[in-house]
């Protein structure tokens, strides 16, 4: 079986590459400038990725001679377009980064490339932009098509609209995947969207990562990594119903450990925390906390204390609900909206967001396929990518004609 050679350029963790590379592409180079997110590419698919600023680096760094590259693939961020210099080239002075892709195509001739961008790009400058765009990539001796493609009509669990340009110098129609998935009460030929409940509902009840020695948790089986989330949540959604007094219950619960033969130390490996035990007897309202509930009942256990504040610690109610952008919940029987590289949905429990892992699913990354970085770092990393599936099924149509 021929292995088509490809280069990526605005790579991120590697969702575009891995869907690629699942369809027998070899990756020979690629390359991001986020550290975070080269990092998480070395480690799950290769080190062939490079760290840099991609206007920084020579064509000639680039491997391949021109002609020998099947496919450059690459997602250009689209921020800072303009029209309004007529007298555009390949060395524009501001550096548009699609002309970083354009600059590649034009060096390494490959016989296919591929990009993906945002939707609203149809709609910037009243599709000037986009007009621009691919003038500048059939003027390289290319035949150009381009469609918004939904995510959820080939198997993810997602409604995520993508436009995915495709160019060939072959002179033949481009391929465009065909769709799999609909919603049934359209179409009953095709299968029926994945929902996010059929997809990450097994994690619903599993406790979080949050500040965890352990790098997974075992569920049904499936070694589950990154299954952290933010909580932040709880003034909005479940929250205290009684008001706490989180130096007070400093004081309680430390007098309770030092009559106990329990030391900070123990009580943070016998709940499998790093550092989240010292947080209860530091009292101090920017690093000190309260335990949650399932905390306070463990604590409970093996203190021994008495009853005197449970009902106050461990009593939650739900609040009103302010419905904002930035404050859905996620849907449970149909695909998820578009997985962002900000602050997720919230999940249906109303108790947290989604977790990372959770997002990674939703994107059809595989179990193993573990992201580096901070919390922050993650959800950017995992919402910026191309869905794992997706791009497979775009990488199997172009292989067939290669």
């Amino acid at each position: 079986m021929k292995q088509f050679k490809l280069l990526s350029l605005f790579s991120g963790a590697g969702g575009m590459d891995l869907g690629f590379k699942n369809a027998g592409f070899n990756i020979i180079w690629a390359n991001d400038f986020e550290k975070d997110a080269v990092q998480t590419y070395k480690n799950n698919i290769g080190e062939h990725i490079v760290l840099g600023d991609i206007t920084k680096i020579d064509s000639s760094e680039i491997p391949g001679e021109p002609g020998d590259i099947d496919v450059v693939i690459g997602g250009f961020p689209c921020q800072g377009f303009s029209i309004a210099n007529t007298k555009r080239n390949m060395e524009d002075s501001r550096n548009f980064l699609y002309l970083e892709l354009l600059r590649v195509i034009k060096d390494k001739k490959p016989k296919f490339f591929v990009a993906e961008n945002v939707k609203g790009l149809l709609s910037m400058q009243k599709g000037k932009v986009l007009n621009m765009i691919l003038k500048d990539f059939k003027d390289l001796g290319y035949t150009v098509d381009y469609r918004v493609l939904n995510a959820a009509d080939f198997g993810v669990p997602q409604a995520r609209e993508r436009i995915i340009i495709i160019g060939n110098r072959m002179g033949i129609r481009n391929p465009f995947p065909i769709p799999t998935h609909s919603d049934t009460l359209k179409d009953n030929k095709l299968k029926p969207y994945k929902t996010v409940k059929e997809s990450i509902g097994f994690l619903s009840d599993v406790e979080l990562l949050n500040g965890k020695t352990s790098k997974y948790i075992l569920v049904n089986n499936r070694k589950i990594y990154n299954h952290i989330a933010s909580t932040k949540v709880q003034d909005t959604f479940f929250g205290r119903k009684y008001t706490v007094d989180q130096a007070e219950i400093c004081d309680y619960l430390k007098s309770w450990r030092d009559k106990s033969e329990w030391t900070t130390k123990k009580i943070d490996k016998h709940f499998g925390y790093r550092h989240t035990a010292g947080h209860w007897f530091r009292k101090d309202n920017k690093s000190g906390s309260i335990p949650k509930p399932s905390d306070w009942w463990e604590l409970k256990k093996i203190l021994k204390f008495d009853d005197k504040y449970d009902k106050i610690v461990t009593t939650f109610v739900e609040k009103p609900i302010l419905y904002e952008q930035s404050l859905r919940i996620t849907n449970w029987d149909r695909p998820s909206d578009t997985i962002t590289a900000t602050s997720p949905e919230i999940h249906v429990n109303k108790e947290r967001r989604l977790s990372a892992r959770e997002c990674a699913i939703l994107q059809t990354f595989p179990d193993n396929f573990i992201f580096e970085g901070s919390l922050n770092s993650l959800y950017r990393q995992i919402g910026n990518a191309v869905p794992v599936l997706l791009a497979e099924k775009i990488a199997t149509e172009i292989s067939i004609l290669l």
